[in-house]
Formats: C-alpha cells, sequence, structure tokens
C-alpha cells in the first residue's frame, strides 16, 4: 500500500465541492491534522447528569412492579423503585453479561461483551483492561466521573499505587468504596461479624477513598447507608458547586449478596436533602444511622409474618435498597436537576442462594427472586440472567413504558455515549438505547451473548439458543422464544423445518461474533468461522468507502452516522478521505477466503483503525495506538466473510496497512481481487 500524498490547501478546498463519481481511477483526498483534545459532542448543556446504580444478586422478581405484587404470600415492599418505574422506563428482557458478578461488571465497563471481554468465568479481581469504557469516554466529554461502591476489577496488589485496573486509572475522577471482592462479602468495614461462616466473613474489611484506606472511621457503617450517604452528599456537591458541569456516578452496592447483615437501625425518616440518610463526614460517626448495634435492625414489614432468620434478613436488605433510591431520587428533585438527570437501576446477575451465617441455608424461593423464571445466579436460564432495570429522567426517557425489546450491559456505554452527544468507540459491541428509553428514532437491534464457563446464550432472530454443558461446538442449542414463554418450558429446537435450520445459524452465529481468549478457553475455540451463504452473481469486485468529517478521541462507530462520501473502492486504501477537517473512513465489504486454515491479519497506521470480520473484533489499533504492527490470527472458513475497517486520521500523513497471511501463503497485502461488496449495496 502507498502513502497518500497530501494536497495543497486550495486543492483539497476543490476537491471537497466538486462532484463525487466514479471513475477507474479514484479520488485521492486526505485529512487536516486533527485538533487533540476535541471531541465531537453536543453542548454541556444538553448533556444530562447520569447515575447507574447495580445492585448485588438482587432478582428480577425482587421488585414489586415486575412480580412480588403478583405473588401470593408475604411479598418484599419496594415502592420507591415501583414508583420509578412508573415515572420511567422498564428493560423488561435486559440481561446481565454473565450470572455471576465478575464478568458481568466487566462487560459492563468496558462495552464488550463476553465473547470480547477479558474479564470472563470468575476471574474475581481481575484488572479490567486498559481500553475505552463507559467512564473515560464520559470523562474525555467533560463529565466529572464517581464510583461508589464495591469494584472488584482492579488487578492484584495490595495499594492503589500496585492495582493496574483501580478505578482511578480507568476513567473515574473519584472512588470511594470496597476494592476487593470478597470485601464486598461483608457489610460492616470496620465492625467484626461474628455470625460470619468463616474467618474471611467475620473480618472487618479495606474501605479506600482513592489512594487512602479509610475505614477506622466507619463504625456501626452499613454499606447500603454509607454507599447512599456518600453519593447523596456528592450529588449535592456537584449540582450545587459544579452546576454547568455534567457528571457520571456509578453507585455499585454490595447488598443483598449473601452476607444477609441487617442495618443498625430504621431507614431516616423523611428523604432528599433535608431527610433521610445524612453524611456527617465525623470518624466514628460518618453517617447518620451509624449508632446503635451491628446487625440488628428488622424491617416490621417482614417480622412475625413466619418468615425464617435468613428469609427476613433478606427481605429487609432489599427494602432497604428500596429506601435509598427513593432518597436519592428525592434528592435530584430537591437539587432541581431531575430534568437533566438520567437514573438507571438494575442488577450484576440473578438472585443467590447463599447466607454466609454459620449453618443457615438460603433458598430465593423463599420470595421467588427469579420471578416466573427459572434459575439463578450461577446459571443461564432466565434467571440467572433476566435482570430488573428501570430507567428514569422526565427529559430524556418515556414515563410508564414497558420495553420487550432485548439488551444487554455493554448497551450502556454506547446509550451514554448518545447521552453525551457522542459516537461510541468502533470497538463496543452495545448500541446505543436511546431510541428506545426516549421514544425518539429507531432503536438498532442489539447483541445478547453469555458464555460462562459451559453455558452459552445467543439470542439471534427473536429466539434464545441456549448450551449447558458445551463440551464441543457440535452441542445443539435448546431454543426458547422468551417473550412468550418466559419459564423456558417449551424447547422449539427440532419442531420444525425453520427451527432445524435456526440451530445451526445459531452455531455459525456465535463463531461470527466473538474471539477466543487465552485465559478462559471453551470447547469452540479452534473451531473455522464459518463463511456467508453469497451467491457470486450477486457480488461486484470492489469496496464500499464512506468518509466522514469531524474530530473525535477515538475511532467512532461510523456505521451509525452520514458519510460526506461514499463511492466504490477498488481495494484497502485511504483514496476515500474526504478533505479540509479531521477525517475519518468506513470500508465495508466481504473478504473471500481461499482455503480453511488459519489466517493471521496484521495491521498498522499512521492514526487509529478497527478491523472486525464479521462481528469479531480482529485489530484494535485504537486506544494509546503507538503506530506499531499489530496482529491476530482468526480461523476462517473459505468463502465470503464481511469486514469493516475503520479508520482516523492522526497527527501525521495518513497511511494504513493491512496484510494477510494464510495456509501456503507468505504475508502480503490483500490482493484487491478477494474484495467483493453486493451489488445491491454499489453506490448509483
Amino acid at each position: 500500500m502507498r502513502q497518500i500524498i497530501i494536497p495543497s490547501q486550495e486543492a483539497k478546498k476543490t476537491m471537497l465541492h466538486r462532484p463525487f463519481y466514479l471513475s477507474a481511477a479514484l479520488i485521492a483526498v486526505v485529512a487536516s491534522q486533527i485538533v487533540s483534545g476535541l471531541v465531537h459532542a453536543k453542548e454541556t448543556r444538553d448533556r444530562p447528569n447520569i447515575i447507574f446504580i447495580l445492585t448485588d444478586d438482587l432478582g428480577y422478581g425482587d421488585l414489586g412492579v415486575l412480580f412480588q405484587k403478583d405473588r401470593d404470600g408475604v411479598q418484599l415492599k419496594t415502592p420507591a423503585l415501583d414508583q420509578m418505574a412508573a415515572e420511567g422506563t422498564i428493560l423488561n428482557r435486559h440481561y446481565c453479561p454473565a450470572p455471576i458478578c465478575a464478568p458481568s461488571r466487566g462487560s459492563l465497563i468496558t462495552g464488550m461483551h463476553q465473547g470480547h471481554a477479558n474479564v470472563r468465568n470468575m476471574q474475581f479481581d481481575k484488572a479490567v483492561e486498559d481500553n475505552h469504557n463507559f467512564a473515560n469516554t464520559l470523562q474525555a466529554a467533560g463529565y466529572h466521573t464517581m464510583h461508589i461502591g464495591k469494584y472488584g476489577l482492579q488487578g492484584w496488589g495490595h495499594s492503589p499505587e500496585k492495582w493496574a485496573g483501580y478505578p482511578t486509572k480507568r476513567g473515574f475522577d473519584y472512588y470511594y468504596g470496597y476494592v476487593r471482592h470478597v470485601d464486598g462479602h461483608q457489610h460492616y468495614p470496620a465492625n467484626r461479624w461474628e455470625l460470619g461462616s468463616n474467618e474471611s466473613k467475620k473480618e472487618t474489611k479495606e474501605m479506600w477513598e482513592n489512594d487512602q484506606e479509610v475505614s477506622a472511621g466507619l463504625d456501626k457503617c452499613y454499606t447500603t447507608d454509607l454507599w447512599t450517604a456518600r453519593a447523596k452528599q456528592l450529588i449535592i456537591e456537584q449540582a450545587t458547586e459544579h452546576p454547568t458541569r455534567p457528571f457520571f456516578m456509578f453507585l455499585s452496592y454490595d447488598t443483598p449478596h449473601a452476607a444477609l447483615q441487617l442495618p443498625t437501625v430504621p431507614y431516616p425518616e423523611g428523604q432528599g436533602i433535608d431527610g433521610g440518610i445524612q453524611w456527617l463526614g465525623q470518624a466514628g460517626r460518618m453517617i447518620n444511622t451509624a449508632t446503635g448495634i451491628i446487625d440488628s435492625y428488622r424491617d416490621p414489614l417482614y417480622t412475625d409474618k413466619e418468615l425464617t432468620d435468613v428469609a427476613e434478613r433478606f427481605a429487609t436488605s432489599v427494602t432497604r435498597i428500596d429506601y435509598a433510591v427513593g432518597d436519592l431520587l428525592q434528592t435530584i428533585k430537591d437539587l432541581k436537576i431531575a430534568d437533566t438527570t438520567v437514573v438507571v437501576f438494575t442488577s450484576d446477575n440473578g438472585p443467590h442462594a447463599e447466607s454466609y451465617i454459620t449453618g443457615q441455608g438460603y433458598n430465593p424461593s423463599a420470595f421467588q427472586s427469579a420471578g416466573h423464571f427459572k434459575g439463578r445466579k450461577g446459571n443461564s436460564w432466565e434467571g440467572g440472567l433476566r435482570v430488573p432495570t428501570l430507567a428514569w429522567g422526565s427529559s430524556r426517557v418515556l414515563a410508564g413504558h414497558l420495553s420487550n425489546t432485548p439488551s444487554q450491559f455493554h448497551d450502556w456505554m454506547a446509550t451514554f455515549c448518545d447521552l453525551a452527544g457522542m459516537e461510541p468507540p468502533a470497538r463496543t459491541d452495545g448500541v446505543s438505547l436511546l431510541p428506545t428509553l426516549s421514544g425518539v428514532g429507531e432503536q438498532q437491534p442489539g447483541k445478547v451473548y453469555v458464555e460462562f464457563n459451559n453455558h452459552h446464550v445467543v439470542y439471534h432472530e427473536g429466539y434464545k439458543g441456549i448450551r449447558t454443558k458445551t463440551t464441543d461446538h457440535s452441542v445443539d442449542f435448546e431454543i426458547y422464544d422468551t417473550l412468550k414463554d418466559g419459564p423456558e418450558a417449551n424447547n422449539l429446537a427440532e419442531t420444525s423445518a425453520y427451527f432445524q435450520a435456526l440451530q445451526q445459524r445459531m452455531k455459525d452465529r456465535v463463531l461470527q461474533m466473538r474471539m477466543p481468549n487465552p485465559s478462559a478457553k471453551r470447547s469452540y475455540d479452534n473451531e473455522l468461522v464459518p463463511a456467508l451463504n453469497l451467491k457470486e452473481n450477486s457480488l461486484m469486485p470492489g469496496v464500499l468507502a464512506h468518509g466522514f468529517q469531524g474530530t473525535w478521541n477515538w475511532v467512532p462507530e461510523f456505521t451509525a452516522m452520514a458519510p460526506e462520501l461514499r463511492a466504490l473502492g477498488k481495494g484497502i486504501d485511504l483514496e476515500h478521505l474526504p478533505a479540509e477537517h479531521d477525517a475519518g473512513l468506513l470500508l465495508t465489504g466481504n473478504l473471500s477466503v481461499p482455503e480453511d486454515g488459519t489466517w493471521t491479519f496484521y495491521g498498522e497506521a499512521a492514526g487509529h483503525f478497527i478491523l472486525k470480520i464479521h462481528d469479531m473484533l480482529v485489530l484494535d489499533g485504537d486506544y494509546k495506538y503507538a503506530g506499531t504492527v499489530i496482529e491476530q490470527r482468526v480461523n476462517l472458513e473459505s468463502g465470503f466473510h464481511p469486514f469493516r475497517l475503520y479508520y482516523k486520521t492522526g497527527s501525521g500523513a495518513p497511511t494504513l496497512n493491512l496484510k494477510w497471511e494464510g495456509p501456503g501463503t507468505s504475508k502480503s497485502d490483500l490482493d484487491p481481487k478477494l474484495l467483493y461488496i453486493d451489488k445491491s449495496t454499489a453506490p448509483e
């Protein structure tokens, strides 16, 4: 490939404004130098504050509005969350990425599903990768970013300077909470809990505020109350001291996880600025509920109801979260920022079956925490994956709306970028949910995908495919229509010719949307990625080139943008970059792979680039990319494979080199004779 010669400013102006047409010789234009640090975003006043509330092991069925109000027996009471649902939108088919916390949280933060995320399976405390995520993208857009509560993705070591993935190294301006996964198993950081089933559950825990360990001042602080009080105080500070600066808060509770500890006292009366939980900031009296006896208060809603000890504890914990959310929403209203704030509430996975109390077990059937679904935390039936999810925000979220569109955690990063007026990074697996939340625009279909140990879930053509014992790729999926059959009682596989064919399409789809990870090996890692079933008479040689003008801090998802230029190109080159401004290029087509086998792709650029084949992230030359050659091996079946090659200009002359080698071949440029587009997509 050649380096493009930069034309004069006058020549660039001429090229930009002249009619764009196809010819044998492609028009060569390039972009000017990128303006460092700028973001293509709306004005600050148009960008809402964003608060994302994540609970730990709360089941879909634990909310009154979703299930509890319809069940017999003692019901869990969640009036504040029910009101939040009435004032906002219920995402009724929203899924966590895996049925356990670490991979779910990793996918949430990075915007990558479990076929691409670096934290998978039971990889607690593994450092979440250093790449674009939902905090540092918003930080780049001018948001003040805060993380309160449970983390567990820090990496190894004993202090912030050793933890490679510490929150303040991953885009958060401020952090206050439990860093290690195991610390979230005790809800009183400064107090021993003698009921704990082992020493780890009994002992005190470290609490960190940025680079300081602060547990010594937290006597009798129950974490649900502590996180809420700190969140309220920070929201008040942001709204009053920085009213023109948007903020992002990730509030991650460690309840109702299995310690099943009780608060010290009733939730304080009132809500908002002058009521409810209050941050006092005094060592030994950090919050206004740091009094009384730890692990002692049972909500009278659940006493004298013939419930077991652990059931009373669980119910008290759930309703305590409800009080906290109501308190936070009232604070937002008191500050008069409800019109400029979006709040999301959800859970990291399905309900647990643990108690951490010596001699006592807990079963989520006590309150039917999975609702009408089967399964729970640790498995991939609906009960383990479908999580209670509400969105609230009067100016941007529909009120009284319920959406049955399937979505998943990795969609939030793209959604937050959209709210901030930015295109999300091209590497993300997610799509913006803003059209669903706001009712404005067309909702782009997303991906729902799970791989966890030997569990495997893919949504395709509106149906859920699930394999619970994936010993190899030949194992069939069970297929369910979860919109009509939430309990997954009617396996549709083999019931018709359509579902027999869908079985194979699901298997193909899995391999076309994931990349193997050596730290979480799967039985299907070495399978050949299936080619598309395309007819050669429907194709024509070339690639589609889409040129864009703009300034971005990353390679953006160009597919959702209107191009400045659109044309037929002969090969992988930069000849369709638009002129005058910083620019981007999206090249799409189908690569004709001549032979089954392992193909290695090499990429190098002056600028930044992303290569996807099907929906596999093959080359990521974007975040902190230094212009060196990067490579990736992919097992491909012979035939046609669709690709998307994204390029964003850098500070120097734009160059992009893409090479490959495979069975019986040496490394070389991609032969233009092997690049095809669908005739129906060709420019007129």
